[in-house]
């Protein structure tokens, strides 16, 4: 039998449909797993790889990321790539979309995302895919445009962009979503792109069941009164003055009305991104007994497991839809707990201290929104997530083999033999505290300061090349745009 390139072994492999690991060495051949096996013959092997005991995870599929949008894109990718690196995120599937931040242009995506593709190329470290926000009624026409020629088959609606701001409340979303003055990002452009992903899945049936729609499901008349309320009470600040300006409720309202436009429209496929709250989640779970011929697939974020408006590190927190209060998150915890959420992600967004706070710094509602977690998302949620009952099995089932299903990526998600090499290596047993000047990101501050974790990623690999040993990004970047479908 021809060599492996690489052979791991005195590992314990974490697979998605076993409760606990099993001891068997990983071979590595042409960038695919050729083998998992005990005690694996060595011989002629390129690169031997002793993991002490850890147990292998595999390669996060972190399904909700943000390059691009505070800083320059091939910035970030470069950058945040080496925190996602750090964190075992070897697929980070990034939002983007025209208007403001990003690329800061709009126009349609056939101008547009090529220049998407050159600023990233050979940039990231980790592979790498997009998800595109049909903004204009232009873009929905390009939607089998680009499923054919870019393999995008996920696309995302901003339900709150219509009427309120990235940030707060806003007076003018036509310039910030750089759309003609007389369009509307409105429910009726949110039924359309429906219309659109859904014609998109009966022109290409071979992909129906990988072409969906993510939407972020807050609504903008709710925030505005409240943000309204909030301010004149001036009872709250931080944020707990901006989560209930931003109220649970809003969220069950926009989920309750994203789930009877995708019964009226056809399209089965749908994704909840960050649900942060016991209302939102209920209200996803009725949707689901509602409609059940609409496959929900019901996400996650670590932020909003591991923060809440008390515990966070400071103004830092601030994001979209907000950190909660406590029972908020310990609801959340209960619905992984008993199955009913489908995949955690970071929602990384690398925003610098210099760009986040505004002036006055104290004021939660001048605060940019988002911070970077592609680092702590698999530490966190072994840490958090083991000691409350979770497998190590549905661990990699939530960070991997979930998302790499519905998003098309048939390559990833799982340690197996035909699939690509991407795994990480964890030692469960290390109890460290999360500091900002130890992540690879260029985000100097996280809302996770001084929490306490005791799993820590120490190397990660992609599609068999080492990418992280020891903690440090080592070679050059070498990840890949994924078109989608991958197929093994």
């Amino acid at each position: 039998m021809e060599p492996f390139d690489l052979v791991v072994t005195n590992v314990r492999v974490v697979r998605h449909d076993q409760a606990e690991p099993a001891a068997l060495d990983i071979g590595v051949r042409d960038g695919r797993i050729a083998a998992l096996a005990p005690h694996l013959d060595v011989t002629g092997a390129k690169n031997v790889v002793d993991a002490g005991g850890k147990l292998a995870f595999p390669g996060v599929v972190d399904a909700h990321q943000h390059w691009g949008i505070y800083h320059p894109l091939a910035e970030d990718a470069a950058t945040e790539s080496r925190a996602c690196a750090q964190g075992g995120v070897t697929s980070a599937l990034n939002y983007i979309r025209t208007g403001q931040y990003y690329l800061n242009r709009g126009g349609p995506y056939r101008e547009f995302f090529p220049e998407v593709h050159q600023a990233t190329d050979q940039k990231s470290y980790v592979d790498f895919a997009f998800h595109v926000a049909p903004m204009t009624t232009e873009h929905i026409d390009e939607i089998p445009e680009l499923i054919r020629d870019h393999g995008v088959t996920s696309f995302k609606i901003f339900m709150f962009y219509g009427g309120h701001g990235l940030h707060g409340r806003s007076a003018d979303q036509s310039s910030f979503l750089m759309i003609p003055p007389d369009a509307r990002y409105d429910y009726a452009h949110f039924e359309f792109v429906m219309r659109g992903v859904q014609a998109a899945r009966e022109q290409f049936p071979e992909l129906a069941d990988e072409i969906s729609l993510s939407l972020h499901c807050e609504t903008a008349e709710i925030m505005r009164a409240y943000t309204r309320l909030v301010e004149e009470d001036g009872s709250l600040t931080g944020l707990a003055a901006y989560s209930a300006s931003r109220p649970p409720h809003s969220e069950g309202l926009a989920v309750t009305i994203a789930a009877y436009l995708a019964h009226e429209t056809g399209l089965p496929t749908i994704n909840l991104l960050h649900l942060t709250s016991a209302k939102a989640v209920d209200a996803a779970l009725r949707m689901a007994q509602a409609f059940p011929h609409v496959d929900f697939r019901r996400e996650v974020t670590i932020g909003h497991l591991l923060a809440d408006i008390d515990t966070a590190y400071g103004l830092g927190g601030k994001v979209n839809p907000p950190l909660r209060p406590r029972e908020d998150v310990e609801a959340l915890w209960g619905h992984m707990i008993d199955g009913t959420i489908d995949w955690v992600v970071s929602d990384h967004a690398c925003c610098k201290a210099e760009v986040k706070f505004g002036e006055p710094k104290d004021d939660i509602f001048v605060a940019k929104s988002g911070f970077g977690g592609a680092e702590y998302l698999l530490p966190g949620l072994i840490s958090e997530g083991v000691k409350r009952g979770l497998s190590y099995g549905r661990v990699a089932e939530l960070t991997s083999w979930a998302p790499a299903r519905r998003f098309g990526l048939a390559t990833k998600g799982a340690i197996a033999e035909g699939l690509d090499a991407d795994f990480c290596l964890v030692d469960e047993n290390h109890t460290w505290t999360v500091r900002a000047e130890e992540s690879l990101s260029t985000q100097e501050y996280t809302p996770f300061e001084g929490m306490e974790l005791t799993a820590k990623v120490t190397d990660t690999f992609l599609r068999g090349e080492q990418i992280l040993r020891a903690g440090n990004v080592v070679g050059q970047p070498r990840g890949r745009y994924l078109a989608r479908p991958t197929r093994p």
